[in-house]
């Protein structure tokens, strides 16, 4: 169900998290709603794989059900929401070091994709894999700012980090990216900074 407002309406959110604490289960359900795609694009982003994004989605919108009571408003109803998506995917990687990882295509969606799709899903695919190979901390940087746009105050926020180690962070895993995707496969190891 498409929504006329904006995701960023934070006015909007403050009033569906009050209707939804006050048993509004309507509220609720717009409020995850107008959130799941966002949450689910980071968590693909961050996972790598459609099954475990999917878990970690649901995962996600599970904890912020029971997290609500807790939600104290200090930040943006969806910064907050973020963080609690990012901390189900760190959850589901820690899980995922201790089975056996699916091969690259162990995702991939049945039917052939027309030629005009073959490159889009090529790039994808290579984006997803350079992703892979980025430290979680700088993976989830990336992510953060390049899939949500967040800006180096609210992903600060979101890891609990400084805005300094954020740009860092950012700066390091760009650079580590384009490195990957220019086929150079063993860029140089980052320099280790104070704070990250």
């Amino acid at each position: 169900m498409p929504y006329a407002r904006a995701i960023s309406d934070a006015d909007d959110d403050r009033a569906l998290v009050t209707a939804a604490r006050a048993g509004d289960r309507g509220a609720l359900d717009t409020l995850l709603r107008r959130h799941q795609p966002r949450i689910h694009a980071v968590a693909r982003r961050l996972l790598g794989n459609e099954a475990d994004a999917l878990d970690a989605t649901q995962e996600a919108l599970i904890a912020i059900v029971r997290g609500l009571p807790r939600y104290d408003g200090r930040a943006r109803f969806g910064t907050w929401a973020y963080r609690v998506a990012t901390n189900a995917c760190l959850d589901e990687l820690r899980r995922r070091t201790r089975r056996p990882r699916p091969d690259d295509h162990g995702d991939e969606r049945g039917g052939a994709p027309g030629p005009s799709l073959a490159d889009q899903v090529s790039d994808r695919l290579d984006i997803d894999r350079a992703l892979g190979r980025l430290s979680v901390e700088m993976r989830t940087a990336v992510v953060l700012r390049d899939q949500l746009g967040m800006d180096y105050a609210e992903i600060g926020e979101v890891l609990g980090i400084p805005p300094g180690t954020v740009r860092s962070r950012i700066a390091r895993g760009r650079g580590q990216l384009a490195d990957l995707l220019a086929g150079n496969p063993d860029p140089p190891p980052a320099r280790p900074t104070t704070g990250s």
